[in-house]
């Protein structure tokens, strides 16, 4: 079943809802129709060619594969990336899937991530030369931890009035991000930004992931505020990867099988791709 009568196209602003609509119901009921939809549109400013693609099958959506698109600087030049995102097929279409991630990596110019690939899907990005990035992951009890001299604030005017630069660009972009958490801690008198999500681990929605830090040396002095933060917030436990914290938490316990991320591209290293500008910062799953 399926064979020429699936017609493959990009996800237009037309068929957003439709494609939400069809996420609800086939790949995470937790998310409506509607959140689906409004996730799949980011609040960053992009020259974004489309949302992704889809499949159809007699004018209704049997797969789609979401893609967030960012421009970011690096080493003084505008690099193209483009996050691969949900990936969903109808089962008695299953075999026109991978077609929608040929029409996602055929689009040139870009550098591409997975930041969420799960099963088969890592084996099939290590084929079409993905590489691995470094996921070491500590994962630390928040508790509500004494600290003196270390502020904190949610306030979107507040962050915004406290940073400047690249974290106030940051925040800027992502304050409209479905699943960025954001908070900017007053270390004496300096700003530590940092966004997390909730996550959830054995179907447990009880986990914070440190998705950006501004300041690796900030961070230890902050800690104690920004646990007790967290543990507030419902979070019973932070998901610490080395690569976004630049700095391990006492205690807790290392990771055997941290979830993997995965990038490929022809121009960047791994110390060049971070979390932000992607569904991780746009999907509440």
């Amino acid at each position: 079943m399926g064979g020429s009568a699936v017609v493959l196209a990009p996800i237009s602003g037309t068929d957003v809802p439709e494609v939400g609509a069809y996420l609800h119901h086939a790949l995470n009921p937790r998310l409506s129709a509607d959140q689906w939809a409004r996730s799949m549109v980011p609040p960053w400013p992009s020259e974004a060619p489309n949302h992704g693609f889809h499949l159809r099958s007699d004018g209704r959506v049997v797969g789609a594969a979401l893609a967030f698109y960012s421009e970011r600087p690096v080493d003084g030049r505008v690099e193209r990336f483009c996050n691969l995102a949900a990936w969903c097929v109808d089962d008695e279409h299953r075999s026109q899937g991978l077609r929608l991630l040929r029409a996602l990596l055929g689009q040139r110019g870009y550098s591409f991530t997975d930041l969420s690939p799960s099963g088969n899907v890592v084996a099939l990005n290590e084929r079409l030369k993905f590489r691995h990035l470094d996921t070491a992951t500590r994962l630390v009890l928040n508790a509500p931890l004494p600290s003196r001299g270390v502020h904190l604030t949610t306030d979107p005017g507040g962050m915004a009035s406290r940073l400047s630069g690249t974290p106030r660009r940051i925040l800027e972009d992502h304050l409209g991000a479905a699943a960025a958490r954001h908070v900017v801690l007053d270390v004496d008198g300096e700003p530590l930004y940092v966004i997390h999500r909730k996550d959830r681990r054995k179907r447990m929605p009880v986990f914070a992931t440190l998705l950006y830090v501004s300041s690796a040396e900030l961070l230890p002095r902050a800690w104690n505020r920004l646990s007790r933060h967290l543990l507030a917030q419902g979070a019973l436990a932070t998901l610490v990867e080395d690569r976004v914290a630049g700095w391990t938490p006492p205690g807790g316990v290392v990771l055997a099988n941290p979830r993997p991320r995965m990038f490929r591209s022809d121009a960047l290293g791994a110390a060049d791709v971070d979390y932000l500008y992607s569904e991780l910062t746009c999907v509440s799953w």
